[in-house]
């Protein structure tokens, strides 16, 4: 095979590719905020029948088939990505997911390596975020289990 002829069978695997990839369609990641602990309902492309999260510990997504939504629920901090794929396997949509905490209320306490943290509305009322420290976070935790329990037992007793 001779130099020109080589170049010209590359140009024209060139030419073929850059037509196969100017004839596939083109999604822009649409970007969706979410705050840690919170949900939000957002409506999924027509024909979406899969969901794939690129990692599961920055949300959590919950597909309802009914009406065509997801529900997308904060878990960690950072981003990940959501792809909607269609029956046949291929992608339909795209979603950059960033997940963000929620400071408007929220008061924390550094006491040198150890966080804590509070909600705040007329009064600061322990509670726990990702960061804090593991007696803190216990703490609180316990707190919530034992308030849980005993509405739990309230609402539960027959006489």
């Amino acid at each position: 095979m001779t130099t020109r002829s080589v170049n010209s069978l590359f140009a024209a695997a060139s030419l073929a590719l850059s037509l196969t990839a100017a004839s596939l369609p083109v999604m822009a990641a649409e970007v969706i905020e979410v705050v840690l602990d919170q949900v939000k309902i957002i409506q999924l492309p027509e024909n979406a029948v899969t969901l794939v999260i690129g990692n599961p510990l920055v949300v959590d997504v919950t597909m309802l088939r009914g009406n065509n939504k997801m529900i997308l629920t904060g878990k960690g901090f950072g981003q990940t990505q959501v792809v909607a794929l269609n029956a046949a396997g291929e992608a339909i949509g795209e979603s950059l997911i960033k997940v963000s905490a929620d400071d408007t209320k929220n008061l924390v306490v550094q006491r040198g390596v150890e966080r804590e943290s509070y909600h705040c509305n007329q009064r600061c009322q322990l509670t726990y975020a990702l960061g804090d420290a593991g007696r803190h976070t216990a703490e609180a935790a316990a707190q919530i289990t034992t308030r849980n329990g005993v509405m739990a037992g309230a609402g539960g007793v027959q006489r």
